[in-house]
C-alpha cells in the first residue's frame, strides 16, 4: 500500500483522465445562488449524478477493465454487489465488449436487478450475507477464469473515482476544500489524490452519517474500525473501509464531518428543491457536513461532489 502512494503522481491520475474519456461524461458543475446564501460559502456541484449509469463508480469500473490484459478481458469480470457498483461495471463492461458477471445477494431490489440486466451483466444470486457473496464470487472466478474486481478496494477502481475530483479542480483550481461522501472510501480516496496533486492547498473533508462512521473512527483510532449497525438511508455509505483506501484517506483527506439522518434527508430534499436535480441519500451527505458546520466554511470556495442520482422514487425518505 505503501508502495502504491510512494508511486502515485500527477501524471497517472491525468493518464487515467484520458484513458477513460472516451467511455464516459465529463459531468457538468453546477451553483446555486440561494444555497451559496445558505451555507455562506460558494459552492461548485460536481454532479456525477449525470454520469453514465447515474453515479461516479462508471469511472472505476471502466478503468479497471481496460487495464486488464486482452487475455482477461476474454474472459469476463466479476465482482459482488448490489448497488452502483453492480450496474457501473456491467455497463462499462458492456461498452468495451466484455462479460460481467454480477453476484447480487437473494433480497436486492427488483429494480437494481433490472438495471444490472439493462446494461448486460449475468446476475447470479447468492445468500444474502457477506461470506456467501465472496464465496459466489470466487466460484465464478474459478469456473470462468473472469477477474474479480472490488466495487472500491482496488488500485485502479481509486484512480478512475479521483477524475470526477481532478475535472473538478481542472475547471476551479483554486477550491479551498472538496467534500465527498464516505462509504468503502474509493471516491474519497481518488479525491484525496486529485487534491494533493492538482489542488493549491485544497483540503479534503469527508461526509459520514452518524449511524456508520467507521471510517470517522478509524481516523482516530489509527486502524480499520467496523461498524456494528447499518442503519442509515444513505445506502450507498453502508461499506466498510477497504485495507487499500484507509491509508490513502489518512494521508491525503483532512477530517470527517458526521451527519445524522435528519440532516441528510434534509440536504437531499434541499437540492431536489432548490437545484432541481435528483440525488440520492448517500449524495446529500457532503453537503450535510458543510451545513452542520458551516460557519467554519463562510467564504470558501467549496467543491462538492454529487455521488449519484439512482434512488428508487418510489422510496423517498421524504
Amino acid at each position: 500500500m505503501i508502495l502504491f502512494i510512494t508511486k502515485m503522481n500527477a501524471k497517472r491520475l491525468t493518464e487515467t483522465a484520458k484513458t477513460i474519456a472516451p467511455y464516459i461524461h465529463r459531468t457538468p458543475i453546477l451553483t446555486s445562488r440561494l444555497l451559496n446564501e445558505i451555507s455562506g460559502a460558494d459552492l461548485y456541484f460536481k454532479c456525477e449524478n449525470f454520469q453514465r449509469m447515474g453515479a461516479f463508480k462508471m469511472r472505476g469500473a471502466t478503468h479497471a477493465i481496460l487495464l486488464l490484459s486482452d487475455k482477461e478481458k476474454s474472459k469476463g469480470v466479476v465482482t459482488h454487489s448490489s448497488g452502483n457498483f453492480a450496474q457501473a461495471l456491467s455497463l462499462a463492461a458492456q461498452s468495451l465488449g466484455v462479460t460481467a458477471y454480477i453476484v447480487m445477494p437473494s433480497n436486492a431490489p427488483q429494480v437494481k436487478k433490472e438495471a444490472v440486466k439493462d446494461y448486460g451483466g449475468q446476475i447470479i444470486e447468492c445468500p444474502p450475507t457477506h461470506n456467501d457473496r465472496e464465496e459466489t464470487a470466487k466460484k465464478i472466478q474459478e469456473e470462468k477464469g473472469a477477474t474479480f474486481l472490488h466495487p472500491y478496494n482496488d488500485h485502479n477502481v481509486i484512480l478512475g473515482q479521483g477524475t470526477a475530483a481532478l475535472e473538478l479542480l481542472e475547471d476551479h483550481p483554486d477550491l479551498d476544500y472538496i467534500f465527498s461522501p464516505v462509504g468503502g472510501g474509493g471516491l474519497i480516496a481518488g479525491t484525496g489524490l486529485a487534491a494533493h496533486f492538482f489542488g493549491n492547498n485544497c483540503k479534503v473533508i469527508g461526509g459520514e452519517p452518524s449511524e456508520v462512521d467507521d471510517a470517522y473512527r478509524s481516523l482516530r483510532s489509527g486502524k480499520l474500525e467496523i461498524n456494528e449497525t447499518t442503519n442509515t438511508a444513505a445506502d450507498g455509505l453502508k461499506m466498510p473501509l477497504g485495507d487499500l483506501t484507509f491509508p490513502i484517506i489518512q494521508k491525503y483527506v483532512s477530517e470527517i464531518i458526521r451527519v445524522d439522518e435528519t440532516e441528510i434527508i434534509s440536504a437531499m430534499r434541499l437540492i431536489w428543491e432548490r437545484m432541481k436535480i435528483i440525488i440520492e441519500p448517500s449524495c446529500a451527505v457532503p453537503l450535510a457536513a458543510l451545513l452542520k458546520e458551516k460557519e467554519r466554511f463562510k467564504g470558501k470556495k467549496t467543491g462538492i461532489i454529487l455521488s449519484g442520482g439512482n434512488v428508487d422514487l418510489g422510496n423517498l425518505p421524504f
